[in-house]
């Protein structure tokens, strides 16, 4: 059974990935434990267990706060991420069973509605799901856990993508490319076009990492007054 430490890890985790706690936002251990309604030794569990994943950064005598990346942190774990995520498809392609590819299906018409209406969030909700399955259908549970962490990781980033204008309905038709790749059994294909999905080699990419606020981002080189 998940101790209180585990249950608010994943509470906190929920909130950095729906960026209800943005990239920067100082996690107060009094004011999460009166939240929360616990003492500070869980919360502070969490905090430890959430900064073991790269989510949170913990900084001895300054508390801690929700890790933000550098830019060029940002775009290596986007690359990652891209190579990730082709992996996930190519063995989806080669592997996916007619109840993983109907439940695929099924949720791709979900995202119809959110990509029309052009409703970024409630589009994202979906998407995740969208992808999860692709995961579940490669059956490798390692990559499947892994491509899972790093999402969580970018995910802040990830949902600001999505509030870029028309890009749920961009998004929503590069996912019709790569599920009916996966359908069809078109292994390279279903990976070329979940890298290019993810890491928006048209040019939108390099527009939404251009567009992100410098609040989001921490220096790519420390300064002198911070390097103490």
């Amino acid at each position: 059974m998940p101790s209180t430490g585990q249950k608010l890890r994943r509470a906190i985790e929920q909130e950095i990935v729906t960026q209800k706690l943005a990239p920067g936002a100082r996690l107060d251990e009094v004011a999460l434990a009166e939240r929360f309604g616990t003492s500070r030794t869980p919360v502070r569990e969490a905090l430890l267990q959430l900064a073991s994943t790269g989510l949170v950064e913990v900084r001895p005598r300054r508390g801690a706060v929700v890790a933000k990346l550098s830019l060029s942190e940002l775009v290596e774990m986007f690359e990652v991420m891209a190579e990730l995520e082709g992996m996930c498809g190519r063995l989806a392609a080669q592997r996916a069973t007619e109840d993983e590819i109907a439940q695929l299906m099924e949720i791709h018409e979900t995202c119809k509605a959110h990509a029309e209406a052009d409703r970024a969030d409630a589009y994202y909700d979906e998407n995740v799901r969208f992808h999860e399955a692709i995961y579940g259908a490669s059956h490798n549970r390692f990559l499947a856990q892994q491509t899972i962490a790093l999402r969580n990781r970018l995910a802040p980033y990830r949902r600001l993508q999505l509030r870029r204008r028309n890009r749920p309905a961009e998004s929503f038709a590069e996912h019709e490319l790569v599920a009916t790749a996966i359908r069809e059994v078109r292994p390279d294909e279903a990976e070329r076009l979940l890298r290019e999905h993810v890491t928006k080699q048209s040019g939108s990419f390099g527009d939404f990492v251009l567009s992100l606020p410098s609040e989001l981002l921490k220096p790519d080189f420390p300064s002198s007054s911070s390097a103490a």
